[in-house]
């Protein structure tokens, strides 16, 4: 069996490991969830300005105080447990093909495992403060700029390992300069303040868990991406690693599709989305992010665009934002919004995909 084809099995298999890991370990989340009512106590009323929603509370009234947060849990879990347990059982059984499926890496997967597993467990605080009616953020919650603060600190500490320990001054440049190949950037130590820039602007993407499947989706879209190019460059580890997100992802979509069990709260997709910054830059994938990211940043320019035009006209351009609720208030039901945006995501994603495989 030639490596090539060991690396494939090796990513497919996890990502099938993780799956089955987040299938086994949903029912005993749910009842958790379930017993702790582990939801807001009263729907959200307010915009993120602090103005009145109701356009967003009269579609959203009744699941957000019936259907918990708490199920990015699942996707945390899972991921880091395989991680873990696949690395412990390499350790202790002399197996050859037992130890090659480890992929815990020091050049490829630390950084995205350090940041998944802080993320989360400030998305999961955040989402403890919800559940408990504390905080000042719209709705409750963790104040929104003491988020966007650890966020940052999150992207320092992992800018400055990726410029520091792993070497990384440049990022690429697709199809300009030497067409298709592209060009790199040389940015020395300033890698690290865009490192951060980019890990904030990601994080926003999370406005995407609005409705049941969306979010989980539309990430294990972006995740399956971030497999192919890692493995066309020979990062069999963070191939793996983004597998395993994947696998975990389509666990939570077993009970996150219409009508949802839970919902990915900020455990989810806090993590993620940081999680998501960092794969971009270990793949060298960073400036094709916005296009196989497309629908976050339609869902974030959205949102942008409505504040600015309510603080300069007056007057909204959307009944509602991030956009899937304006599709809602105009009467598109959810599952077909979901399952649309699904496709745009897919498309797009493979867009980006491939003119990242044209490059060097």
């Amino acid at each position: 069996m030639t490596l090539l084809t060991y690396n494939v099995i090796k990513v497919l298999a996890i990502t099938a490991i993780c799956a089955v890991a987040g299938f086994v370990f949903s029912p005993i989340l749910l009842r958790i969830l379930y017993q702790l009512k582990f939801w807001k106590k009263e729907a959200r009323s307010v915009a993120i300005t602090g103005e009145q929603a109701p356009v967003f509370n009269s579609l959203h009234k009744e699941r957000e105080v019936t259907v918990p947060r708490g199920g990015g849990v699942l996707i945390f879990i899972s991921v880091v447990l395989v991680m873990f347990l696949v690395s412990l059982a390499g350790h202790l059984f002399p197996i050859w093909w037992l130890k090659k499926l480890d992929f815990i890496s020091r050049h490829e997967t630390w950084l995205p495992l350090f940041a998944l597993v802080t993320a989360s467990l400030l998305g999961f605080f955040d989402d403890v403060l919800v559940v408990a009616g504390k905080g000042k953020y719209s709705g409750k919650g963790l104040e929104f700029w003491r988020r966007i603060a650890i966020v940052v600190l999150i992207g320092l500490v992992g800018g400055w390992w990726f410029f520091a320990k792993l070497g990384w001054d440049t990022v690429h440049l697709p199809l300009l300069g030497n067409f298709p190949e592209g060009i790199n950037i040389f940015l020395g130590w300033l890698i690290i303040p865009f490192f951060v820039l980019v890990t904030v602007a990601s994080f926003a993407g999370g406005i995407i868990d609005g409705i049941d499947g969306l979010s989980g989706g539309v990430l294990a879209t972006i995740f399956g991406s971030f497999a192919i190019i890692a493995f066309s460059q020979g990062k069999a580890d963070l191939a793996a690693f983004c597998g395993a997100v994947v696998g975990a992802l389509f666990a939570f979509l077993w009970f996150n599709i219409p009508p949802a069990r839970f919902y990915m709260g900020e455990t989810g997709s806090l993590g993620l989305t940081v999680t998501m910054a960092v794969v971009a830059f270990l793949t060298d994938s960073v400036l094709v992010l916005p296009l196989i990211a497309g629908v976050m940043v339609l869902e974030v320019s959205t949102t942008i665009l409505q504040v600015l035009s309510k603080k300069i006209r007056g007057k909204k351009i959307w009944l509602s934002t991030p956009f899937h609720h304006h599709l809602e208030a105009k009467g598109w039901p959810h599952y077909q919004i979901s399952m649309r945006f699904w496709l745009v995501s897919i498309v797009l994603a493979l867009l980006g995909t491939a003119i990242r495989l044209m490059s060097k």
